[in-house]
C-alpha cells in the first residue's frame, strides 16, 4: 500500500477522490432529506385539500350517504363522540387517525352513516349519542385535546376550522396497503355538531421518487468519482511533468559532474518555475564554489611547488657540495613555505565556516601592539572596542601592515577612529605608488599579484589581502582601498562597534 501511494500523483488522486466522495455523500444526503421533506409536505397539502373538500360538503348540508369520497384514498368522518359516521368504501384497515373503525356506525336516533342500510338517514345528532368510540392519540403533529376542544367551542355553525393536524399512518383499501399522510380538519355542522374529517394522501409516489433519486445517486456517484480520479491523475501528471524534467536533469548533472548544465525552466509563473530558477541559481553558486575551489587548489599547488623545489635544490646541492650550502636561502624558503601553509590553512578554516568568537577587543591597543617594532610605521589610535576573534583580527592587521610596508617608499600611517555610534575605522596608508582604480577589487582575489616578479621575490603569494577581506566580512565589516593623501594606497577597515 505504501508503494502504491508512494508518488505525489497517486496521493493527490486519492486525496481528491476522497474529498469529492465525502462532499457527494453529504450533498446527496442533504438532497434526499430535502426531497423527502418537500414530498411529504406536498402529500400533506393534498390530504388537507381533500379533507377541506369533504368538510365543505358537510358544512353545506350534504348527508353522510351523499358524500363523494375517493375510492383510492382513505377518508373518515368522526363525530364529536368519536364515532365513525362516514368512511371510504372498501376501507379495510387504517392507522394514524386515532379511529381504527372502518365501517360507519348508526347513530342513536336511527340515522346511519355512509355504510348503513339503504333508506336510513344520516342526520343523527352527536349530542344524543351515549357511546363514545375508543380514540387513540395522534403522533407528534397533532395538537392537544384541550386546544381541539377550544377550537370546537369557537366554531360557528357551517364554519370550517383553519387549523389542520397532520399525522402519518397507513391504510388498506380493497386489499392494497400503503403509507399515507393524514390531514384532520374540523367542521361545525348544524344538527350534527362538530365533525372531524380525516383524509389521507398516499406516500408511495413520494417514496418512489426518493428511491429513484437514491438509485440515480448510487449509480452516478461511482462514475463521477471515477471521472474525478482520472482527471486528477491526468492533470497531476501534466502539472508534475516539469518536476520530472528537473529531476531527470539533476540526475544527469550528478552523473556527468558537469555543473555548467542547468535544469529546464517551464514557461509558467508557478511554484515549479520558481523551483527550477532557484535550482539553477543553486547550481550556478555551486559551480562558482567548485571552480573557486579548483582554482584555489591549482594556485596553492603552484605556489607550494616553487619554495619546495627551491628548498630541495639547495639541499641536494648541499648534499653533494657542502661548501656550497646557502643556509640563508634555505631558511628563507622554509619561512616562506611556513607562511604559505599557514595562509592556506586559515583560508581552509574560513571556507569551512569557522565561527567568529564574540570576545571584546580594544582595537586601538591591538593596532599599537601589531605595529610595534615595524620601522616607518606611525600610529594614531583612539580607544574603540569591537567584538570578534582576536587571532583573526591580528592576521588582518599584520597583512595590511606587511602589504603597506612592502609598497611604501618611506612611511606607513595607521589611524584608528570611531565613525559615529556604529562603526570603528582602521586606516592604513602608505606613500607608495598606490593601486590603479581598475585593480582595486582584483587585488582582493586569491593568488593575485600586480607585480608578479617583485611579489615572488618578497615571498608574497597573493593571499594576504584576500584573507583580510574574508575575515572582515565574517566580522560584519568591510575592507576597501582608495588613494591616500600622500599619494599611495589607503586601506580602510570598517568593523561594527561592540
Amino acid at each position: 500500500m505504501r508503494r502504491l501511494f508512494g508518488s505525489v500523483r497517486a496521493r493527490a488522486t486519492l486525496a481528491a477522490t476522497v474529498v469529492v466522495a465525502v462532499a457527494l455523500v453529504a450533498a446527496g444526503a442533504a438532497v434526499l432529506l430535502s426531497l423527502r421533506s418537500n414530498l411529504i409536505d406536498e402529500a400533506g397539502t393534498q390530504a388537507e385539500r381533500a379533507a377541506r373538500n369533504v368538510a365543505a360538503d358537510l358544512s353545506g348540508g350534504t348527508p353522510y350517504t351523499g358524500l363523494e369520497l375517493d375510492d383510492d384514498e382513505p377518508v373518515q368522518v368522526v363525530d364529536g363522540d368519536g364515532r365513525l359516521v362516514a368512511a371510504t368504501e372498501h376501507l379495510e384497515r387504517i392507522s394514524g387517525t386515532g379511529v381504527t373503525e372502518v365501517q360507519p356506525q348508526p347513530s342513536a336516533g336511527g340515522t346511519g352513516g355512509a355504510g348503513a342500510t339503504p333508506g336510513t338517514g344520516g342526520t343523527g345528532d352527536s349530542k344524543d349519542s351515549g357511546d363514545s368510540g375508543d380514540a387513540e392519540d395522534s403522533d407528534d403533529d397533532t395538537q392537544g385535546d384541550d386546544a381541539a376542544g377550544d377550537d370546537r367551542s369557537a366554531l360557528e355553525p357551517g364554519e370550517i376550522a383553519d387549523d389542520v393536524r397532520l399525522t402519518a399512518g397507513s391504510a388498506t383499501i380493497d386489499g392494497k396497503s400503503a403509507d399515507y399522510r393524514f390531514a384532520a380538519v374540523e367542521v361545525e355542522v348544524p344538527d350534527k355538531g362538530t365533525l372531524t374529517v380525516y383524509a389521507g394522501a398516499s406516500l408511495d409516489p413520494e417514496q418512489s421518487a426518493v428511491d429513484t433519486a437514491q438509485t440515480v445517486m448510487l449509480v452516478g456517484f461511482p462514475l463521477l468519482l471515477g471521472v474525478v480520479a482520472a482527471v486528477t491523475w491526468l492533470v497531476t501528471r501534466r502539472a508534475l511533468r516539469p518536476v520530472e524534467g528537473i529531476r531527470a536533469e539533476m540526475a544527469a548533472i550528478t552523473a556527468s559532474e558537469d555543473l555548467a548544465r542547468r535544469v529546464p525552466v517551464p514557461d509558467t509563473h508557478d511554484e515549479v518555475a520558481r523551483l527550477a530558477r532557484t535550482t539553477n541559481e543553486t547550481l550556478a553558486a555551486l559551480e562558482t564554489s567548485v571552480e573557486r575551489q579548483r582554482r584555489f587548489v591549482a594556485d596553492a599547488s603552484h605556489e607550494l611547488r616553487s619554495p619546495i623545489a627551491s628548498l630541495r635544490t639547495q639541499l641536494e646541492v648541499a648534499a653533494a657540495h657542502p661548501e656550497l650550502l646557502d643556509l640563508d636561502g634555505a631558511v628563507e624558503d622554509t619561512v616562506r613555505l611556513q607562511r604559505l601553509a599557514a595562509d592556506l590553512l586559515l583560508l581552509a578554516r574560513l571556507d569551512a565556516g569557522e565561527r567568529v568568537t564574540d570576545a571584546r577587543i580594544e582595537l586601538g591597543a591591538l593596532v599599537r601592539e601589531r605595529a610595534a617594532g615595524r620601522a616607518g610605521v606611525t600610529v594614531r589610535a583612539d580607544a574603540v572596542e569591537v567584538t570578534g576573534s582576536r587571532g583573526q583580527l591580528e592576521r588582518v592587521l599584520d597583512n595590511l601592515l606587511d602589504n603597506a610596508r612592502r609598497h611604501a617608499r618611506s612611511e606607513v600611517a595607521v589611524t584608528v577612529r570611531r565613525d559615529g555610534d556604529r562603526r570603528a575605522v582602521v586606516e592604513v596608508a602608505d606613500d607608495g605608488d598606490g593601486v590603479p582604480p581598475e585593480d582595486r577589487e582584483r587585488i582582493f582575489e586569491r593568488f593575485v599579484r600586480l607585480d608578479e616578479a617583485r611579489a615572488r621575490d618578497d615571498g608574497g603569494a597573493g593571499l594576504g589581502l584576500a584573507i583580510a577581506r574574508d575575515v572582515a566580512a565574517r566580522h560584519g565589516g568591510t575592507l576597501t582601498v582608495r588613494d591616500a593623501p600622500a599619494g599611495g594606497a589607503l586601506f580602510e577597515l570598517r568593523l561594527p562597534l561592540a
